[in-house]
C-alpha cells in the first residue's frame, strides 16, 4: 500500500522537487523574512520531494529565518475523554481502563495524531517548542516561539490565551498547504472569540504529569466544530478575491489570519444553527 502511494506520488510528479524549488515556490506565494507562519500541510500533496518532510520544514524555516517564527500543529488527541471519542468510538466498558492507563503527555515524546508527516517532524526539530496543552498542542521554531507556547490554558484550548490566540495578537500569517481550511485551526481561534450564547459544550480529560506524578484531570471545552470551515474560508476568500497559489503540485492558501479570524467570528455569530434555536 505505501509502496504504491509513493508510485502514485512519482507519477503525478514531473521532476524531482529540491529544497531549493521549495524555497523559489514559497517566495513566490509571497511568505517573507520575519514572518510569523502557522502552517497546516499534507506532503504528499506537493509531489515527491527529494528529502522528504525534511526539504519541507528547512525551506520553510530558510525563508522565514529565525527572524520569523514557523508555527504547526502537535495535537494528540487520543490523550482524551474516551466517552466522547467518535473515530472510532470504543465500548463504554473500557473507558475507566483507558482513564487510569493512558501516559500522561509529554511535549518532549508525546506523538502527534494526524497532523502529517510534516507537522511530526518539525515536532523534532533542534530549537522547536512545543505548548503543554494535554490535546491540543502547538510547535513553534524562531523568534517567537516561546511567546507563542507559553503555557496555554486547557479552556478554551483555541482561545486567546493559546498559541493562535498569541499568533492573532502579534499579526501572523497562515499558509494551508495541499489542504484545505477543514484542517485550519485558526478558525477554532474564532469560535472562541465569537463567545456565542448556548455554544455547546463538552466535558474533556487527559492525562498529565503534575509534580512527577500521573494524575487525571478534568475540565469543560467548547464542543468545537469544523463541518462549516470550508464554508467560512471560501466566503472569506471570495470576499477579499483571493486567487490560491501553488507549491509544486499542492494547492497553496497563504492568508492574513487575523483578517480571516475576524471575517469568520462574524459569519459565525449570523450562521451557527444553534444561534437561531
Amino acid at each position: 500500500m505505501a509502496e504504491q502511494r509513493e508510485k502514485n506520488i512519482i507519477n503525478q510528479t514531473t521532476r524531482p522537487i529540491t529544497k531549493d524549488i521549495l524555497i523559489t515556490e514559497f517566495m513566490k506565494i509571497g511568505i517573507q523574512k520575519g514572518d510569523i507562519l502557522v502552517v497546516h500541510s499534507s506532503l504528499s500533496k506537493i509531489g515527491w520531494v527529494v528529502g522528504g518532510a525534511i526539504d519541507v520544514v528547512e525551506a520553510l524555516m530558510e525563508v522565514v529565518t529565525n527572524e520569523g517564527t514557523l508555527i504547526m500543529p502537535a495535537h494528540s488527541g487520543g490523550n482524551s475523554e474516551p466517552s466522547v471519542w467518535q473515530h472510532p468510538s470504543v465500548p463504554e466498558e473500557w473507558w475507566p481502563t483507558i482513564r487510569e492507563n493512558l501516559p500522561p503527555f509529554r511535549p518532549d515524546i508525546t506523538p502527534n495524531r494526524m497532523m502529517g508527516k510534516i507537522a511530526d517532524l518539525f515536532r523534532t526539530y533542534p530549537g522547536v517548542l512545543r505548548s503543554n496543552h494535554p490535546q491540543n498542542s502547538f510547535t513553534a521554531w524562531g523568534k517567537n516561539a516561546a511567546i507563542i507556547t507559553a503555557s496555554q490554558p486547557y479552556f478554551p484550548s483555541f482561545g486567546e490565551n493559546s498559541p493562535l490566540g498569541r499568533v492573532y495578537d502579534m499579526g501572523g500569517k497562515l499558509l494551508l498547504l495541499g489542504v484545505g481550511h477543514s484542517n485550519n485551526s485558526s478558525l477554532h481561534l474564532a469560535e472562541s472569540k465569537a463567545n456565542i450564547p448556548n455554544n455547546p459544550m463538552e466535558s474533556q480529560g487527559a492525562a498529565v504529569l503534575e509534580n512527577g506524578q500521573r494524575k487525571w484531570v478534568k475540565w469543560d471545552d467548547f464542543s468545537y466544530e469544523d463541518e462549516d470551515f470550508p464554508e467560512i474560508g471560501k466566503a472569506f476568500e471570495e470576499s477579499i478575491g483571493y486567487i490560491r497559489n501553488k507549491i509544486v503540485n499542492a494547492e497553496a492558501i497563504l492568508l492574513s489570519q487575523v483578517d480571516l479570524v475576524d471575517f469568520a467570528v462574524e459569519w459565525m455569530k449570523s450562521h451557527r444553527s444553534y444561534l437561531l434555536n
